[in-house]
């Protein structure tokens, strides 16, 4: 058996019926910090969100940790500059022997001081998503890195599909989702709900809002949370410095004075002040598919 596949139980109706989930531990419950996951459609700019939320609790002058939860650990290179090693990685090195592993050798220093975790995932086809995210919530604790912490936030793949994948939700007390003004992003944030709406059950996450990114009008998305009782907390706008910034590998916070800068600056300045303060709970109804293609779908 792999080491990614070991102790990973077989849970039947833990989160909703007919569900097969990775439970937590109740000794990787993360205290004393505002824990948020970032979830969204894959390619919808979950990364850049996070990275410049991260920063902007930093300018806020909050102590910040963020873990991306993607095999592709791209999560923090705008934080760091790099491609920074993931935690399985880091693990394999050492034959999965945890102890030899000190703090420095999986938690780097991104922008402003923001600590940054890639948990990596299992090879494709093979091991757990959820267990790899537990494994580095198991080591953060161990080191006690998550002490001095004001906010966590995930940074997880693409679109809700296992169990595995939605593991970051049993340590959020938010999730925020990031969606852009047109019909598949809008029916990935569907499903998103319907996986938070399950997880609630038996965790104290709840749904924060949603931030439409890359998406010169919202009218769409305004149009969906009207409908299912969601609420829209930022509007990033289709700006070119964003994509600037990617192809740079810098936080928006590191690119100058310019009139867009500044304004996506601000907007997530008032993100993160927003989430700061408290949201309250959302507990929005999904639509049923024929529904979203009714009201969103083609002719």
């Amino acid at each position: 058996m792999s080491p990614l596949d070991r102790d990973i139980p077989n849970l039947r109706g833990q989160d909703g019926e007919g569900s097969v989930q990775v439970h937590q531990d109740a000794s990787l419950k993360i205290d004393g910090a505002m824990v948020f996951a970032v979830y969204g459609k894959g390619g919808i700019g979950k990364s850049t969100t996070s990275s410049n939320l991260s920063a902007a609790f930093s300018m806020m002058g909050k102590r910040v940790l963020q873990i991306g939860c993607d095999p592709k650990h791209d999560s923090t290179f705008t934080l760091t500059g790099r491609l920074v090693p993931t935690v399985i990685d880091t693990l394999k090195d050492v034959d999965f022997h945890a102890e030899e592993l000190r703090p420095e050798d999986f938690v780097y220093e991104g922008f402003n001081g923001v600590k940054c975790v890639e948990a990596g995932g299992p090879p494709a086809g093979t091991g757990c998503g959820g267990y790899v995210v537990g494994q580095t919530v198991k080591l953060l604790k161990q080191h006690h890195l998550l002490e001095d912490t004001d906010v966590v936030l995930f940074d997880v793949l693409g679109d809700v599909v296992c169990g595995g994948f939605a593991a970051p939700l049993q340590h959020a007390d938010r999730a925020l989702i990031v969606t852009a003004n047109d019909f598949d992003s809008i029916y990935a944030m569907n499903r998103i709900i319907a996986a938070v709406e399950a997880k609630s059950k038996n965790y104290k996450v709840r749904l924060a809002g949603c931030v439409a990114n890359r998406s010169k009008d919202t009218d769409e998305v305004d149009r969906y949370c009207d409908r299912v009782g969601f609420k829209r907390l930022a509007h990033m706008q289709d700006l070119d410095c964003i994509r600037r910034s990617r192809l740079k590998k810098k936080t928006l916070f590191e690119m100058g004075t310019d009139e867009d800068v500044i304004q996506a600056q601000k907007e997530y300045i008032r993100l993160a002040q927003t989430l700061w303060a408290g949201t309250d709970p959302m507990a929005p109804k999904p639509m049923e598919d024929r529904d979203i293609f009714e009201m969103l779908g083609f002719d």
